[in-house]
């Protein structure tokens, strides 16, 4: 009979059953390894390690709750678990995980440290800590290579999303899966042998298959330190010692930790996090959607349709003609083979979305909608033709969207006779990739058409932000300040591919003038005429644009636009070049040399600054806000954590005098914001000015 009294209550509990010692853990936040957590564990390995009677351990969760590591809030909340790694090791009697459920990070890394692995069907493991800059310090990147090779070690760090229980047994992570992997574990116990992975050699792979995993992971990487650091000491671990390869992964650690790219990784997950929270929102229950339609199935309206469909919603999409809605079909048809060929898709759920799809030029076929949107090309009569019409048809209750990039949903909102169904809903292209997605609250918008609009999106597989009604919303607008400073640049003696290579090197995906070639010159060139009439005529204005449209210089399209393109690759324009020669020689401007972080610093200014205006007229309810929308929809780097954040990371006040240079080049619309002015003087941020707002709640 055992002498050991079973500690209960807690959130770490052990007893015995026979010859077995069971420690149950039960971490909040999901299973967080809080201080309080780890000091139990450590007491409850070390009683039942003193136990005579016991023969095997077995450290178990609560079901559906294994370890998830440590908070990554704050260093306070940071637990070093090197002690009880390095006690479960150290433990004569062999030890167990039962793990029922995530073991993510350091979780896993106890579970490695441990002699056998038996998960129930629901567990899953990873590293996912990577992704957020945060290396593994616990042996994560000695153990795996010597459980399951390098190559498959490789792959796991680089994986984006932990691995499913079937997945982790059939690389080798799991031993066993059973229902209820305690009583199997506690059945074993007296069979499993010590087996510490320390002492093991690493498996011989294949060098040409380890390559390839080392060239996929630093790909899937993108620039992620903490990733490319942990895959290049994997790929080493044959070469060198236990130790060693520990003291490497922990030197990587504190290296990386609380780097700058670490803290904007973080950052953006709770920004995500405090964007699900819109103040005023918490007690408002969102309208039933059912049954949804979109009007209009062009490249937009089909990858709305598809993102409908497969979030398991019947859509009916309506479109003018029957030659149109034929098109329309074969459109969304080409997105669905396409998700199946590449594996996203299965053919079960395919066939399933097919049969919830109608496509139609019949009008009545929508009255029955909850919800509406609107897919139409960018023409404000368009649309308040077609909202006539739904005001019309559609039921009472029943929520009216426009997907609009610019135009004044306000205006589109009191056209459709039903101002307060009706917000905005920006999709951005492809609309079934792209993750982001503005929400637009009009003046009239009722708080639970908001609410639904949140709701949807949240449904749909997308993060959805707030903004208020003005020219661009949040991001177009500031865009176009990044789009027009950029021009300045080039005008005052920047070239183009100056400019897109000091961006890209600050680590935007393609830089301005790539991307105008890429959606064509000609979209800017007709918004820029229809603003026309409105701008104000002390708003310096840069006619070069204009004067390559007028050429038939639109872009890739045409094969020519801000590069000439060569074999499908864009070189330097002799003809471009005379034309931005011609305008400065016209306005008398002195060329000037930029270098690429005069370039990176300007743009990062203008951005930041009108942000701050945005956030000062209430379009936006947060910096973070402001800094996912770029993030997610315009390739602002993510390692930079979005130009609000990154203005905090330089400094308001460097900040601040970069856009008065601007201001002093840029003219009207480009002078300091009101709100950057203040926190700059006040030697503050944009983070704390949030903070103050409680807008984070």
């Amino acid at each position: 009979m055992s002498k050991l009294n079973a500690h209960e209550g807690g959130p770490v509990t052990w007893s015995v059953d026979g010859d077995a010692g069971i420690i149950r853990i039960d971490a909040a936040n999901g299973g967080a390894l809080s201080p309080d957590v780890a000091c139990l564990l450590a007491k409850g390995l070390r009683e039942l390690d003193g136990e005579s009677t016991i023969g095997s351990i077995i450290v178990a969760g609560v079901p559906g709750r294994f370890l998830t590591g440590n908070d990554i809030d704050a260093s306070d909340g940071d637990v070093d678990a090197a002690a009880i790694v390095a006690q479960i090791e150290t433990i004569t009697k062999p030890v167990i995980a039962a793990i029922t459920g995530p073991a993510i990070d350091v979780g896993l890394e106890i579970a490695l440290a441990c002699d056998l692995r038996i998960a129930t069907p629901s567990a899953t493991a990873g590293l996912p800590g990577l992704t957020l800059g945060v290396p593994p310090r616990h042996g994560a990147t000695q153990r795996l290579p010597r459980l399951v090779g390098i190559a498959k070690a490789i792959d796991l760090i680089a994986a984006p999303k932990p691995l499913s229980a079937e997945a982790a047994l059939a690389v080798g992570i799991f031993d066993r899966i059973e229902p209820d992997a305690v009583q199997v574990a506690v059945s074993l116990g007296g069979t499993v042998l010590k087996d510490r992975l320390s002492n093991r050699s690493v498996p011989a792979g294949d060098a040409s298959g380890e390559k390839h995993s080392v060239d996929a992971a630093v790909k899937r990487a993108k620039g992620i330190g903490a990733i490319e650091r942990s895959v290049s000491l994997i790929a080493d671990t044959a070469s060198m010692t236990f130790e060693e390869g520990l003291s490497r992964e922990q030197a990587n650690y504190k290296d990386l930790r609380y780097a700058p790219e670490a803290k904007a990784l973080r950052y953006l997950k709770h920004a995500e996090a405090w964007a699900r929270t819109e103040p005023g929102m918490q007690r408002v229950d969102p309208r039933k959607v059912e049954r949804t339609a979109v009007v209009g199935a062009g490249t937009m309206g089909s990858g709305i349709a598809y993102s409908l469909l497969a979030a398991g919603l019947p859509v009916v999409v309506l479109e003018q003609s029957a030659d149109a809605a034929i098109a329309g079909r074969n459109r969304i048809t080409e997105i669905l083979l396409a998700q199946q060929k590449s594996g996203r898709l299965s053919d079960t759920k395919s066939a399933e979305m097919v049969q919830h799809l109608t496509v139609t030029e019949n009008w009545d076929a929508v009255r029955d909608a909850d919800l509406v949107i609107e897919a139409a090309f960018e023409d404000i009569g368009v649309k308040a033709a077609i909202f006539d019409k739904l005001d019309k048809l559609v039921k009472q209750g029943a929520v009216l969207a426009t997907n609009t990039s610019y135009l004044d949903v306000d205006e589109i909102a009191q056209m459709s006779g039903r101002p307060a169904d009706m917000v905005g809903l920006h999709f951005f292209s492809p609309a079934h990739v792209m993750r982001l997605l503005e929400v637009v609250q009009g003046d009239k918008t009722a708080p639970d058409v908001l609410a639904t609009a949140l709701s949807l999106g949240c449904r749909i597989g997308k993060l959805p932000i707030v903004a208020r009604v003005c020219d661009g919303f949040i991001g177009n607008r500031i865009f176009a300040i990044y789009r027009r400073h950029a021009e300045y640049l080039l005008e005052d003696g920047a070239s183009p591919a100056e400019i897109d290579s000091a961006l890209r090197a600050y680590g935007f995906a393609m830089g301005p003038f790539a991307v105008s070639d890429m959606s064509g010159l000609d979209i800017a060139f007709a918004m820029r005429k229809r603003r026309a009439a409105a701008r104000d005529p002390n708003e310096r204005y840069v006619g070069i644009p204009d004067i390559l449209c007028k050429d038939g210089r639109l872009g890739r399209k045409t094969g020519a636009g801000w590069y000439d393109y060569v074999d499908g690759k864009p070189v330097a324009s002799e003809m471009v070049e005379r034309v931005i020669s011609a305008e400065r020689q016209r306005l008398n401007v002195t060329p000037q040399a930029f270098s690429p972080e005069q370039i990176q610093r300007r743009i990062l200014a203008v951005m930041a600054n009108e942000g701050a205006k945005v956030l000062e007229e209430g379009i936006s309810a947060r910096a973070s806000d402001i800094d996912l929308v770029f993030v997610h929809g315009y390739g602002f780097p993510r390692l930079k954590g979005g130009p609000m954040f990154a203005a905090d990371h330089i400094g308001l006040p460097r900040i601040l005098a970069e856009v008065k240079e601007a201001a002093r080049v840029g003219g009207v619309g480009s002078e300091p914001s009101a709100l950057l002015v203040q926190l700059a003087r006040q030697g503050s941020t944009f983070a704390a000015w949030q903070r103050e707002s409680n807008h984070e709640r």
